[in-house]
């Protein structure tokens, strides 16, 4: 089971990793409608993920409620918007074709900015895949190996185009390719670490386990809502964002509900 957590922790920053690994193949920047498709469908999957691998598992889990069954998933998902509102305060980072930084002013460069953009998101998908892991982990019955490799698999899957579109924007900054690359994934780096996080967290209280899924789940809906649907239905052609977001919703469910 912990060889089974360990691979599957780690899958989804294999995915960022091949993605920024486009900055080897590709020689110029991804076209505007290429880069909303690929936006479009990082957030489908993490919309789905968000539904039947993290809040419906953390009703089931909460059953013995009753008609309360809803309460932590509802308490959990509001704590993890909050601390995704709390993050885009406190962290200066600028998001991909914006002018204006965002967060607290800082003498960081451009480039540095793009980067903790990309890593602010990729906090909650890192939390998703550690609590999923964790109750597996526990012995939940609504948990099952499958189904984690499910959530690990769709992450990973979204992660990829993640990690061309940060590698590639910073070549095109004047950043030499290797850096380009290590930019790309470092920004994924993160969701190793918070899925151990969260893993030792839940492990500490296993209890807890509704509200920290419905918390990774309020955290990704956040960064889908505030970030990812703005970025995908901006300039001409808009609808190419909107198709590929049922493309990655339909993908995610399909993994979910097939290998769950």
């Amino acid at each position: 089971m912990i060889q089974d957590a360990f691979w599957g922790i780690l899958i989804p920053f294999l995915g960022t990793s091949l993605g920024a690994g486009c900055v080897f193949f590709l020689k110029n920047s991804l076209r505007d409608s290429v880069q909303r498709a690929l936006t479009g469908f990082a957030a489908g999957v993490m919309v789905a993920a968000s539904v039947w691998s993290l809040l419906i598992p953390a009703m089931e889990q909460a059953a013995d409620l009753g008609r309360l069954a809803f309460f932590p998933a509802v308490v959990g998902f509001w704590l993890g918007i909050l601390f995704l509102l709390l993050l885009d305060h406190l962290i200066p980072h600028l998001h991909q074709n914006s002018l204006q930084a965002e967060g607290p002013k800082s003498q960081l460069q451009r480039t540095t900015m793009m980067v903790l953009a990309v890593t602010l998101h990729n906090i909650p998908e890192g939390m998703a895949v550690g609590v999923v892991y964790a109750g597996y982990l526990a012995g939940t019955a609504q948990i099952t190996a499958a189904g984690a490799l499910a959530l690990s698999l769709g992450i990973a899957i979204q992660n990829f185009p993640e990690g061309a579109i940060i590698s590639m924007p910073l070549r095109a900054e004047g950043m030499k390719k290797g850096r380009a690359f290590w930019g790309g994934m470092l920004s994924g780096i993160v969701e190793p670490i918070g899925a151990v996080l969260t893993i030792l967290a839940a492990g500490i209280v296993v209890p807890a386990l509704p509200y920290l899924l419905s918390f990774a789940a309020g955290a990704m809906l956040y960064v889908v809502v505030e970030e990812l649907i703005p970025e995908m239905s901006q300039g001409q052609h808009s609808n190419v964002g909107t198709v590929f977001f049922a493309v990655g919703f339909s993908v995610m469910m399909v993994l979910d509900v097939a290998l769950g």
